[in-house]
C-alpha cells in the first residue's frame, strides 16, 4: 500500500510540531502516516501491536492495532501487557548502576569478587558484561540449551551451562551482544540484594514508579489484558511455543504496558532511580580495546537517524517482539509491543515512526528502474573488514549475500546507491583506480568494501540425484520444541521450509550430504543400518542442530 503525502503539508506539519503543540496531539499528516505504518504491519485479522509515542513528558500517539487474541477474537487494547524480551536489560543494567550509586559495587569489580571459580573471572569486569564484550559464549546459540527453553531453571543452572564453555574473544576486544552477560548480572543482584531478581525489580523500580501493570513473567498467575503470544509458521499464525521465564531471566523474562515503559521512559529521563552521570554511563558509546566504538552503553544500544543521536533497544521472544528508541536531543520517546513473533519485529516502523517526528520520514516509494547494463556494473565479491558480501543480478533485481547468509533485496534509489528492502541500510558503490568499492552504511554502522576475487557459494560443485533417493528424505524433522524442518520434494528438487521461514532448496554435494546455497549451511542426514533416515544435522558455521525425524 503506497502512503504519499504532499511536501507542503509535511512541510507545515513539521512546522506545527516544531513549535511544540500545546494540547499534546500530533499533526493529523503525521498521526496518518504512522496510521497507515502500522495498520499495513498489523490488520485487523493478525496479531498485532500497542503504540505510544511521547515528546516532553507529554503522551503524542497511543494506539492499539490488530488482535490480543485471535482465538477468542479479542481486538488489541493500549492497556495489553506483553512480554518485553531483551528491553528487560534496560532494567537490569539501571538495577547494577543503582547499587554502584549504594556502594555495594564497582563496574571494574572483576566476575571473580562474585563467583569465586568462574574460568577466567578476574579478567571479566562487570563493564564487560553490561557492555558484551566479556567474550562469554551466549548460551541462547549452544543448540541443547535450546531444548531447556522450556525448563524452570535456577540461575546457577543456567551459568552452569555456558560457565566452562570456551570465550569467544578476550574480554573487551569485540562487542558480541550476549544473553550469558546479562544473566550473571542478575544472579550478582541476587547476591547483593538478598531478594530475588522479579522482587528486587518489582519492589525497588516497578512500585516506586507507579508501574501497576508491569511484572516478573509468571505463567501461573493471572495477568490481566495480558495480550497472547503468536509465530508465524508457513504464512499461518500459530500460538507460541512456551518458554519459561527463568530460561530469559535477567537478560529478558519482564512484562509491561507501553504506558508503564512511558512512565520508565520519563524516569530515566529525570534522573529518578540514577544519577545524571550514571545516566551518562549508560548512555556512552564505550570503546573497545582497539579503539573502535562498540556501539552499545548498559543495557541500550547507541544510534542515530536523521543526524540524531538515539538510545534504543529491539526485543524478541517466543511469541513477542518490542522495539524502544529515545532520541535525549529532543526527548522524543516511542515503544512498540507486539505479540507476533515474526521474524521481523516492529523495529523498522517504530524508526520510521521517529523518522517521521524529527521532520525526516524515510520515503514509501524512491526505488528506480535500472537497466541490466547498470545494474551488472556492480555485480561481484566486496570484501569488508571482517566479512565478504555478494552482489549478484537475478532477472533485473541486485541482491546482497552476507557469507554464510541469506540474499537481501537492494532497491535502486540512484544509479550507484541502493537500499536494503524496507530498511535505513545502504549500499554507495564507487570505482576507484579501476575497482569497484561499497560503502554499507546502516544507521551508525558504516564500513567500507572493496572488490575481490573470491567465488560465491554457487560455484561449489553438485551432483543430481535420482528422484528414487531423493524420496526417502521427504519427512518433518524436530530440531526443537516446536522448530521444525518440513522437506518435501518438488519436480525432482528437495525443498527444506523451516517453521515461519521462507523454503529453500537442499543442493547435493553427496547422497547423504546437502547444501542450503542462501545461508552457506549444510544438512547431513542420518541414516541407519537398514537404510532408513531417521534424523539431520543442520550446521552453520560452528553451529550444528540435530534433528530427530518425526513424520
Amino acid at each position: 500500500m503506497n502512503y504519499i503525502f504532499t511536501c507542503i503539508a509535511l512541510i507545515l506539519a513539521e512546522l506545527t510540531f516544531g513549535q511544540r503543540n500545546q494540547d499534546a496531539a500530533l499533526p493529523s499528516t503525521m498521526e496518518a502516516h504512522i496510521d497507515a505504518l502500522f495498520n499495513e504491519a498489523y490488520p485487523n485479522t493478525s496479531p498485532g501491536a500497542t503504540v505510544l509515542i511521547a515528546q516532553d513528558d507529554e503522551i503524542l500517539y497511543r494506539k492499539a492495532f490488530g488482535m490480543a487474541n485471535l482465538e477468542l477474537n479479542v481486538p488489541m487494547k493500549p492497556e495489553n501487557v506483553f512480554q518485553l524480551a531483551s528491553i528487560t536489560k534496560q532494567f537490569t543494567s539501571v538495577t547494577i548502576l543503582m547499587l554502584m550509586e549504594e556502594g555495594k559495587l564497582s563496574l571494574q569489580d572483576p566476575l571473580s569478587t562474585f563467583i569465586s571459580d568462574y574460568p577466567r573471572g578476574n579478567e571479566i569486569t562487570l563493564h564487560h558484561l553490561l557492555n558484551h564484550t566479556s567474550g562469554i559464549k551466549d548460551y541462547t546459540r549452544i543448540p541443547e540449551m535450546r531444548t531447556q527453553s522450556a525448563l524452570d531453571l535456577s540461575p546457577k543452572e543456567l551459568i552452569n551451562a555456558f560457565k566452562d564453555l570456551p570465550m569467544e574473544f578476550n574480554p573487551g576486544e569485540q562487542q558480541d551482544y550476549c544473553n550469558s552477560g546479562y544473566v550473571l548480572l542478575g544472579y550478582i543482584i541476587e547476591r547483593l540484594s538478598g531478594m530475588s531478581y522479579g522482587e528486587f525489580i518489582e519492589s525497588r523500580i516497578f512500585n516506586k514508579l507507579g508501574m501497576k501493570h508491569s511484572y516478573y513473567t509468571d505463567p501461573y498467575k493471572m495477568t490481566p489484558e495480558r495480550a497472547y503470544g503468536y509465530q508465524l509458521y508457513e504464512g499461518n499464525y500459530e500460538n507460541a511455543a512456551y518458554t519459561s521465564p527463568t530460561f530469559a531471566y535477567a537478560a529478558g523474562s519482564l512484562m509491561s504496558t507501553v504506558d508503564d515503559l512511558f512512565l520508565w521512559n520519563k524516569a530515566i529521563h529525570h534522573n529518578t532511580l540514577i544519577s545524571e552521570e550514571s545516566k551518562q554511563m549508560a548512555f556512552t558509546n564505550h570503546t573497545l580495546s582497539n579503539g573502535n566504538p562498540s556501539n552499545y552503553g548498559y543495557g541500550w544500544f547507541i544510534n542515530e537517524i536523521a543526524g540524531m543521536s538515539t538510545i534504543e533497544h529491539p526485543g524478541g521472544t517466543s511469541g513477542y517482539t518490542t522495539s524502544g528508541i529515545y532520541v535525549p536531543d529532543r526527548n522524543i520517546y516511542a515503544i512498540v509491543l507486539s505479540n507476533l513473533d515474526d521474524g521481523k519485529g516492529p523495529e523498522t516502523n517504530n524508526l520510521k515512526s521517529v523518522s517521521i517526528l524529527l521532520g525526516e520520514p524515510m520515503a514509501d516509494d524512491v526505488a528506480i528502474k535500472l537497466s541490466d547494463k547498470e545494474l551488472e556494473k556492480w555485480v561481484g565479491a566486496y570484501q569488508f573488514e571482517d566479512v565478504v558480501r555478494f552482489i549478484s543480478n537475478d532477472q533485473g533485481v541486485l541482491y546482497s549475500t552476507r557469507e554464510g547468509g541469506r540474499p537481501l533485496k537492494l532497491e535502486p534509489i540512484s544509479p550507484n546507491e541502493f537500499r536494503f528492502e524496507n530498511s535505513f541500510t545502504t549500499y554507495q558503490f564507487s570505482t576507484k583506480k579501476g575497482k569497484k568499492h561499497v560503502l554499507y552504511t546502516n544507521r551508525i554502522v558504516k564500513s567500507a568494501g572493496v572488490e575481490t576475487d573470491k567465488k560465491p557459494v554457487e560455484q561449489i560443485k553438485f551432483i543430481h540425484l535420482a528422484p528414487e533417493i531423493l524420496l526417502k528424505y521427504i519427512g518433518v524433522y524436530e530440531l526443537q520444541p516446536s522448530f521444525q524442518l518440513e522437506v518435501e520434494m518438488q519436480e525432482n528438487r528437495l525443498i527444506a521450509t523451516a517453521s515461519g521461514q521462507s523454503s529453500v532448496e537442499l543442493f547435493a554435494e553427496t547422497e547423504s550430504r546437502f547444501f542450503i546455497k542462501e545461508m552457506g549451511a549444510q544438512v547431513l542426514f542420518t541414516v541407519d543400518e537398514q537404510g532408513t533416515v531417521t534424523g539431520l544435522t543442520f550446521s552453520q558455521g560452528d553451529h550444528a542442530l540435530e534433528g530427530k525425524r518425526i513424520k
